[in-house]
Protein backbone atom coordinates (compact mmCIF):
# COMPACT_ATOMS: atom_id res chain seq x y z
CA UNK A 1 0.00 0.00 0.00
CA UNK A 2 0.85 3.73 -0.99
CA UNK A 3 1.69 5.41 1.88
CA UNK A 4 1.74 9.49 1.22
CA UNK A 5 3.39 12.04 3.77
CA UNK A 6 1.01 14.69 3.42
CA UNK A 7 2.09 17.91 4.36
CA UNK A 8 -0.67 20.62 4.87
CA UNK A 9 -0.75 23.12 2.20
CA UNK A 10 2.59 21.40 0.60
CA UNK A 11 3.78 20.19 -3.01
CA UNK A 12 2.18 16.90 -1.53
CA UNK A 13 -1.15 17.96 -2.96
CA UNK A 14 -0.23 16.93 -6.64
CA UNK A 15 0.69 13.13 -5.52
CA UNK A 16 -2.64 12.90 -3.84
CA UNK A 17 -4.12 14.53 -7.03
CA UNK A 18 -2.17 12.15 -9.22
CA UNK A 19 -3.02 9.06 -7.41
CA UNK A 20 -6.77 9.57 -7.92
CA UNK A 21 -6.48 10.08 -11.52
CA UNK A 22 -4.50 6.73 -11.43
CA UNK A 23 -7.56 5.17 -9.28
CA UNK A 24 -4.61 3.98 -7.33
CA UNK A 25 -5.30 2.71 -3.75
CA UNK A 26 -3.32 5.08 -0.98
CA UNK A 27 -3.02 6.04 2.29
CA UNK A 28 -2.24 9.46 3.89
CA UNK A 29 -0.78 10.05 7.06
CA UNK A 30 -0.97 14.09 7.75
CA UNK A 31 1.37 16.32 8.99
CA UNK A 32 0.69 20.02 10.24
CA UNK A 33 2.99 22.61 9.95
CA UNK A 34 4.76 24.47 12.76
CA UNK A 35 2.21 27.67 13.15
CA UNK A 36 5.36 29.93 14.41
CA UNK A 37 7.69 28.95 11.52
CA UNK A 38 5.50 27.59 8.82
CA UNK A 39 7.92 24.89 8.37
CA UNK A 40 7.23 20.96 7.78
CA UNK A 41 7.23 19.09 11.39
CA UNK A 42 10.72 17.03 13.21
CA UNK A 43 8.83 13.71 12.76
CA UNK A 44 9.02 14.05 8.68
CA UNK A 45 12.67 13.56 9.38
CA UNK A 46 11.96 10.12 10.61
CA UNK A 47 10.47 8.88 6.77
CA UNK A 48 13.33 11.06 5.19
CA UNK A 49 16.34 12.50 6.22
CA UNK A 50 15.71 15.96 4.71
CA UNK A 51 12.26 16.36 6.27
CA UNK A 52 10.45 17.50 3.10
CA UNK A 53 6.91 16.53 1.68
CA UNK A 54 6.20 15.05 -0.42
CA UNK A 55 6.93 11.96 0.47
CA UNK A 56 5.63 8.13 -0.66
CA UNK A 57 6.49 5.02 1.66
CA UNK A 58 5.80 2.06 -0.82
CA UNK A 59 6.42 -1.32 0.77
CA UNK A 60 10.39 -1.16 1.80
CA UNK A 61 10.83 1.90 -0.82
CA UNK A 62 10.58 5.22 0.62
CA UNK A 63 10.58 7.93 -2.77
CA UNK A 64 11.04 11.90 -2.04
CA UNK A 65 11.17 14.44 -4.74
CA UNK A 66 7.85 15.78 -6.91
CA UNK A 67 9.13 14.61 -10.03
CA UNK A 68 10.71 11.31 -9.33
CA UNK A 69 7.53 10.59 -7.45
CA UNK A 70 5.37 10.95 -10.12
CA UNK A 71 7.21 9.51 -12.90
CA UNK A 72 7.25 5.98 -10.40
CA UNK A 73 3.22 6.00 -9.88
CA UNK A 74 2.74 6.24 -13.90
CA UNK A 75 5.43 3.50 -14.35
CA UNK A 76 3.39 1.45 -12.08
CA UNK A 77 0.28 2.38 -13.28
CA UNK A 78 0.43 2.00 -17.06
CA UNK A 79 -3.20 1.40 -18.01
CA UNK A 80 -3.81 4.87 -17.02
CA UNK A 81 -2.28 7.24 -19.89
CA UNK A 82 -0.94 10.19 -18.07
CA UNK A 83 2.22 10.02 -19.91
CA UNK A 84 2.37 10.15 -23.92
CA UNK A 85 4.17 7.23 -25.84
CA UNK A 86 7.88 7.14 -25.95
CA UNK A 87 9.61 8.33 -28.87
CA UNK A 88 7.33 11.29 -29.91
CA UNK A 89 7.40 14.97 -29.83
CA UNK A 90 5.07 14.16 -26.33
CA UNK A 91 7.18 12.50 -24.65
CA UNK A 92 9.95 15.01 -25.17
CA UNK A 93 7.90 17.98 -24.02
CA UNK A 94 6.22 16.01 -20.66
CA UNK A 95 10.01 15.43 -19.77
CA UNK A 96 10.49 18.89 -20.30
CA UNK A 97 7.86 19.79 -18.03
CA UNK A 98 8.20 17.75 -15.27
CA UNK A 99 11.72 18.83 -14.86
CA UNK A 100 11.43 22.61 -16.03
CA UNK A 101 8.34 22.75 -12.85
CA UNK A 102 10.95 22.03 -10.29
CA UNK A 103 14.41 23.54 -11.61
CA UNK A 104 13.22 26.64 -13.59
CA UNK A 105 9.73 27.79 -12.49
CA UNK A 106 9.79 27.38 -8.76
CA UNK A 107 13.69 28.64 -7.66
CA UNK A 108 12.40 32.57 -8.57
CA UNK A 109 9.11 31.75 -6.54
CA UNK A 110 10.85 30.70 -3.92
CA UNK A 111 12.92 33.92 -3.95
CA UNK A 112 9.89 35.73 -3.82
CA UNK A 113 8.11 34.22 -1.01
CA UNK A 114 11.88 34.65 0.99
CA UNK A 115 12.34 38.35 0.02
CA UNK A 116 8.94 39.47 1.12
CA UNK A 117 9.10 37.41 4.18
CA UNK A 118 12.32 39.47 4.99
CA UNK A 119 10.63 42.82 4.19
CA UNK A 120 8.00 42.67 6.53
CA UNK A 121 9.29 40.36 9.51
CA UNK A 122 9.71 42.24 12.48
CA UNK A 123 13.26 43.11 13.64
CA UNK A 124 15.33 45.95 15.38
CA UNK A 125 14.21 49.26 14.49
CA UNK A 126 18.02 50.03 12.81
CA UNK A 127 17.94 46.97 11.01
CA UNK A 128 14.86 47.33 9.16
CA UNK A 129 15.15 49.93 6.58
CA UNK A 130 18.44 48.42 5.34
CA UNK A 131 16.90 45.21 5.28
CA UNK A 132 13.84 45.99 3.11
CA UNK A 133 15.74 48.18 0.85
CA UNK A 134 17.54 44.91 0.27
CA UNK A 135 15.06 42.84 -0.23
CA UNK A 136 12.93 45.81 -2.37
CA UNK A 137 16.08 45.85 -4.86
CA UNK A 138 16.47 42.36 -5.21
CA UNK A 139 13.09 41.77 -6.01
CA UNK A 140 12.98 44.45 -8.39
CA UNK A 141 16.31 44.31 -10.26
CA UNK A 142 16.51 39.88 -9.88
CA UNK A 143 13.35 38.38 -8.70
CA UNK A 144 10.47 40.50 -10.65
CA UNK A 145 12.13 40.20 -14.04
CA UNK A 146 12.79 36.37 -13.82
CA UNK A 147 9.36 35.92 -12.70
CA UNK A 148 8.31 38.30 -15.61
CA UNK A 149 10.04 35.84 -18.46
CA UNK A 150 8.99 32.49 -16.72
CA UNK A 151 5.34 33.93 -17.04
CA UNK A 152 5.67 34.89 -20.72
CA UNK A 153 7.24 32.07 -21.62
CA UNK A 154 4.15 29.80 -20.09
CA UNK A 155 1.70 31.68 -21.50
CA UNK A 156 2.79 31.31 -24.85
CA UNK A 157 3.41 27.57 -24.66
CA UNK A 158 -0.29 26.72 -23.52
CA UNK A 159 -1.08 29.03 -26.73
CA UNK A 160 0.56 26.16 -28.69
CA UNK A 161 -1.86 23.28 -27.00
CA UNK A 162 -4.38 22.81 -24.41
CA UNK A 163 -2.13 20.77 -22.33
CA UNK A 164 1.62 21.57 -21.43
CA UNK A 165 2.51 18.01 -23.34
CA UNK A 166 0.31 18.28 -25.60
CA UNK A 167 -3.22 17.91 -26.77
CA UNK A 168 -4.17 15.41 -23.76
CA UNK A 169 -4.15 15.73 -20.31
CA UNK A 170 -0.72 14.27 -18.83
CA UNK A 171 0.83 13.95 -15.50
CA UNK A 172 3.27 16.64 -16.28
CA UNK A 173 0.24 19.22 -16.20
CA UNK A 174 0.14 18.08 -12.57
CA UNK A 175 3.41 19.10 -11.92
CA UNK A 176 3.31 22.12 -13.03
CA UNK A 177 -0.05 22.98 -11.39
CA UNK A 178 2.37 24.23 -8.34
CA UNK A 179 4.52 26.76 -9.86
CA UNK A 180 1.30 28.52 -11.88
CA UNK A 181 -0.66 28.36 -8.76
CA UNK A 182 2.58 29.60 -6.48
CA UNK A 183 2.32 32.40 -9.45
CA UNK A 184 -0.87 33.49 -7.96
CA UNK A 185 -0.17 33.73 -4.69
CA UNK A 186 3.04 35.35 -4.95
CA UNK A 187 3.48 37.07 -8.48
CA UNK A 188 0.72 38.40 -9.31
CA UNK A 189 -0.37 36.24 -11.99
CA UNK A 190 -3.92 37.22 -13.09
CA UNK A 191 -6.34 37.59 -16.09
CA UNK A 192 -3.93 39.61 -18.40
CA UNK A 193 -2.33 35.97 -18.71
CA UNK A 194 -5.90 34.17 -20.12
CA UNK A 195 -3.83 31.21 -21.13
CA UNK A 196 -2.36 30.32 -17.74
CA UNK A 197 -6.13 31.35 -16.13
CA UNK A 198 -8.07 28.75 -18.17
CA UNK A 199 -5.53 26.22 -17.36
CA UNK A 200 -6.03 26.36 -13.93
CA UNK A 201 -9.81 26.44 -14.18
CA UNK A 202 -9.67 23.30 -15.94
CA UNK A 203 -7.57 21.62 -13.59
CA UNK A 204 -9.57 22.74 -10.54
CA UNK A 205 -12.82 21.66 -12.32
CA UNK A 206 -11.12 18.02 -12.89
CA UNK A 207 -13.31 15.08 -10.34
CA UNK A 208 -9.87 13.46 -9.07
CA UNK A 209 -8.47 17.44 -8.22
CA UNK A 210 -11.37 17.54 -6.20
CA UNK A 211 -11.30 14.13 -4.60
CA UNK A 212 -7.40 15.35 -3.36
CA UNK A 213 -8.50 18.58 -1.89
CA UNK A 214 -11.40 16.43 0.02
CA UNK A 215 -8.53 13.63 1.29
CA UNK A 216 -6.24 15.72 2.41
CA UNK A 217 -8.03 18.22 4.00
CA UNK A 218 -7.60 21.60 1.39
CA UNK A 219 -4.34 23.28 -0.28
CA UNK A 220 -3.59 26.71 0.00
CA UNK A 221 -0.20 27.31 -1.32
CA UNK A 222 2.25 29.94 1.46
CA UNK A 223 2.59 33.28 0.48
Amino acid sequence: MIIVHHLENSRSHRVLWLLEELGAEYEIKPYERDKATMRAPASLREVHPLGKSPVITDGALTLAESGAIIEYLVARHPAVELAPARSTPEQARYMYWLHYAEGSAMPPLFLKLVFDRIEHTPMPFFAKPIARSIARSVKRQLVEPELTAHLTFLETELGKSRWFAGDAFTAADIQMSYPIEAAIARAGLDATRPNLIAFIERIRARPAYRRALERGGGYMVLK
